[in-house]
């Protein structure tokens, strides 16, 4: 783009009325905090990506559950990290209730417990990642009306001038027309990156919730061998 195409186009946008100028405020204040909410949740999935793999290559290499633990406590950023401290929690809480007369019975409804344990710390991790994320949702399906709304300001401005000057020269319709097209163009340069993202963000939350349920179904394959095996749980929680 030339000097002077850029020149024009500012000199343009300070032509315009009142209220289209409050509406391009107002889309500008969606589309940078739209712009914000994008680069810090690209940088807090790639986080979760990288911790989640290290986390779980630790807890496949380690036999030691107080080892785990300790590790899951020092990477908050992991989400399976997150969901393995609730199921160790509880399984600690577990440890220190009596058991029944029936070992059988003790395994399923300690699995049972852990099972429902696991499933409460996906929800918490997958709710503490969709944190901000209806907010692209929003001014994706929001952004397009309010330039609307700019459009149809422009319109009116436009038959206004014609009814006035009782002509449909260029001079007298180019001012409205002009406002028409640039909160067009304001609205969906808004919402356009906040709905590719949003949809973006919503496909890695649902492998990363498939990913946090295989993590769980794995966690309980490991509690269970060891109550069928009679080791203590000890290894683990003390």
């Amino acid at each position: 783009m030339t000097l002077d195409a850029t020149a024009n186009i500012w000199t343009m946008i300070a032509e315009l009325g009142l209220a289209v100028h409050l509406i391009l405020i107002i889309l500008l204040i969606f589309s940078l905090l739209c712009w914000t909410v994008i680069l810090a949740k690209i940088r807090r999935f790639r986080q979760a990506r990288r911790s989640n793999e290290d986390f779980e290559e630790l807890f496949w290499e380690s036999s030691d559950l107080n080892q785990i633990y300790g590790h899951a406590r020092r990477v908050p950023e992991a989400p399976m990290a997150g969901v393995f401290l609730e199921g160790y929690r509880e399984l600690r809480r577990l440890k220190e209730c009596p058991r029944t007369q029936n070992p059988s019975m003790d395994v399923k409804l300690w699995l049972e417990t852990l099972e429902r344990s696991l499933n409460k710390g996906i929800r918490k991790e997958m709710t503490a990642m969709e944190r901000t994320l209806p907010f692209l949702a929003t001014t994706g399906n929001v952004a397009p009306f309010i330039g609307l709304f700019g459009t149809v300001w422009g319109i009116m401005r436009t038959f206004h001038s014609i009814g006035i000057r009782g002509s449909a020269s260029l001079a007298t319709v180019a001012p409205g027309i002009s406002e028409a097209l640039v909160a067009t163009a304001a609205g969906l340069a808004a919402a356009i990156p906040a709905v590719i993202a949003f949809n973006g963000f919503m496909s890695w939350m649902a492998r990363q919730e498939t990913q946090l349920h295989g993590f769980a179904g794995d966690f309980l394959n490991t509690i269970e061998r060891q109550l069928i095996q009679g080791k203590k749980t000890t290894q683990g929680p003390v």
